[in-house]
């Protein structure tokens, strides 16, 4: 296996956190809650942010990038109460679906030992 594929296989959590993140920047446009601005723009802010800590966890591993995304996860599962959008039902489980897995996804990535240098650096 190369060294790349090792890496790759250890890292895959942070991977699945740059598509969540892709997601939910795209999710007010797919599921229809543009008009909600709060539900909106805390999915294009937050989505941006865990896609960012996610690559800079694939770059160069550091915890605290984990502990950024679990962090978002959290503060997307309260979110929806917090900012008022609790009954808007597609924005509601979108960003609790999506808090629970980028939450549970950064802790397992976090919990497990991760070589030095990132997925993308030249060393092994």
């Amino acid at each position: 296996m190369s060294d790349f594929a090792k890496k790759l296989s250890s890292c895959w959590q942070d991977i699945v956190n740059v598509v969540l993140g892709i997601w939910l920047i795209a999710a007010p446009a797919v599921l229809g809650y543009v008009s909600s601005s709060a539900a909106a723009t805390n999915a294009w802010v937050v989505g941006v942010i865990i896609a960012v800590a996610a690559i800079a966890a694939l770059v160069a591993f550091q915890k605290w990038e984990e502990w950024v995304n679990m962090a978002l996860g959290a503060w997307l599962i309260v979110s929806p109460w917090v900012l008022g959008f609790a009954d808007l039902g597609v924005a509601l489980w979108n960003q609790i679906i999506v808090g629970v897995l980028v939450a549970g996804l950064a802790l397992w990535s976090a919990a497990i030992e991760h070589e030095e240098g990132g997925l993308f650096s030249k060393t092994s």
